[in-house]
């Protein structure tokens, strides 16, 4: 299952190695996958977002779960692939339990807004922020442990190894132990997918783990660990100014350019300790 699955990211192209002495030759190259994935709810599309092959279930779950919609596995009835699609390997269905108002669910899309349009205003950050409450978690990292996880990310960025082009998203606890990493073409794809394998798997909240991303952090990356309950986020590249005050405003520690021997904290320092 998971050979086919890594089978299923990987495709091959035929390059044009151009070299300096202006000789040229044409070699196969691996490239990652991009492909669309339409989410429905029941037989009713509610969203396609363009998504690399692999653990699409969990990616369908997560994203519902950062959407603020769902928030257990017992929230799912089912999961599955839609046969009714003329691509059902690219389409997944939803069914919802019974007391999920699917009617109000266009009006919620709080992920949808940011991954669009980076937040229309203050008027959808202030939705944002009432449909996820600020995060008091008390769990702490050592200082020398937040700062060997990126380490151990990449050893586990098996895609990536091939083709280069792909994000990658881990779940650490703070032991440093990695419960789960995800790699997409989205960076954001790469989060969902690691927050449905914690839902699926019962794991939320992730109230005592570490968010570890491979690139920098948007609005969107807090917004949605925040919505996993994850009090510690850190990247081996540079946050946006919106991230950062939001994650000052929740609660969250943000950490960037996370790259051993130093880091930047740019709030909530007191869960880093010595």
């Amino acid at each position: 299952m998971d050979k086919e699955k890594k089978n299923a990211s990987i495709a091959q192209s035929a390059v044009a190695k151009l070299h300096a002495d202006g000789d040229a030759t044409t070699i196969s190259d691996d490239v990652v996958v991009e492909e669309p994935l339409e989410i429905r709810i029941g037989n009713s599309p509610f969203v396609v977002t363009m998504r690399t092959p692999g653990h699409d279930e969990e990616l369908a779950a997560g994203f519902m779960t950062s959407e603020g919609i769902t928030h257990s596995k017992s929230d799912f009835k089912e999961i599955s692939r839609c046969n009714l699609s003329p691509t059902p390997e690219n389409t997944i269905r939803l069914r919802l339990r019974e007391s999920i108002d699917l009617e109000e669910l266009q009006s919620n899309r709080f992920g949808a807004i940011s991954a669009s349009c980076g937040v229309c205003g203050k008027t959808s950050i202030e939705s944002i922020r009432k449909a996820y409450p600020d995060t008091d978690s008390k769990c702490a990292i050592d200082r020398n442990m937040l700062l060997s996880l990126p380490d151990k990310l990449r050893k586990h960025q098996a895609v990536f190894d091939r083709t280069g082009g792909l994000h990658s998203s881990g779940i650490f606890d703070t032991d440093g132990n990695l419960l789960c990493l995800r790699e997409d073409v989205g960076r954001h794809n790469a989060l969902d997918k690691v927050i449905g394998y914690a839902l699926l798997n019962d794991l939320l909240p992730l109230e005592n783990h570490v968010l570890l991303v491979s690139g920098r952090v948007s609005f969107e990356i807090v917004q949605k660990a925040l919505a996993a309950r994850i009090p510690i986020v850190a990247a081996v590249s540079a946050p946006s100014s919106l991230a950062i005050s939001f994650a000052r405003d929740c609660g969250q520690t943000l950490v960037g350019f996370l790259r051993h021997p130093q880091m930047n904290v740019y709030s909530h320092p007191q869960r880093i300790s010595d």
